[in-house]
């Protein structure tokens, strides 16, 4: 069964300094844990944030793209947990015709909050994830890196200006 998703926020994995997406479902029951690349979180925070770039990254350009050729994004899925790696599709709707396109997450988020796309996960997804989720820690160790540090204290101190960007 497919459950709606909301993006709840971006952290940084405190072991690895690998960037996190959350999502949650709409009664904030279940949480997914997703890891991305950082050049991902950032196209993610700035949309979250409303931060206007001078000039579009990817994923603007994706949905600049889709407007330009009448191709609505009708929803994106987290279909699957496979080796630690997530995989996701975007639902795509053109003059009758329907698309499904794999993507990584990240991408699938990134675009699904630029076009209010709705964001779905298969509860196999959500079922798989706790599993992993529960043999990782067992083998995490107690403490966080100081590369860990260093990066979760970047990514806190960021500025708009760093990202090239002013608010609306």
């Amino acid at each position: 069964m497919l459950r709606i998703m909301k993006v709840s926020g971006l952290t940084i994995d405190p072991f690895t300094s690998v960037p996190i997406i959350i999502l949650k479902d709409v009664e904030d029951r279940n949480a997914l844990p997703i890891w991305i690349g950082l050049l991902e979180a950032s196209s993610i925070a700035t949309e979250l944030e409303k931060i206007t770039l001078a000039r579009p990254m990817t994923h603007d350009l994706v949905k600049n793209i889709f407007e330009q050729l009448d191709i609505q994004v009708e929803r994106v899925e987290v279909t699957d947990l496979r080796e630690n790696t997530f995989y996701a599709t975007i639902h795509l709707q053109s003059r009758g015709r329907s698309y499904v396109v794999d993507s990584r997450p990240s991408d699938a988020i990134a675009i699904a909050l630029r076009t209010n796309a709705p964001i779905y996960v298969d509860d196999r997804v959500l079922e798989k994830s706790r599993r992993a989720d529960v043999a990782k820690r067992s083998a995490e160790p107690a403490d966080r890196s100081a590369e860990a540090r260093k990066w979760a204290d970047i990514l806190d101190n960021l500025t708009l200006e760093d990202l090239g960007g002013s608010r609306p």
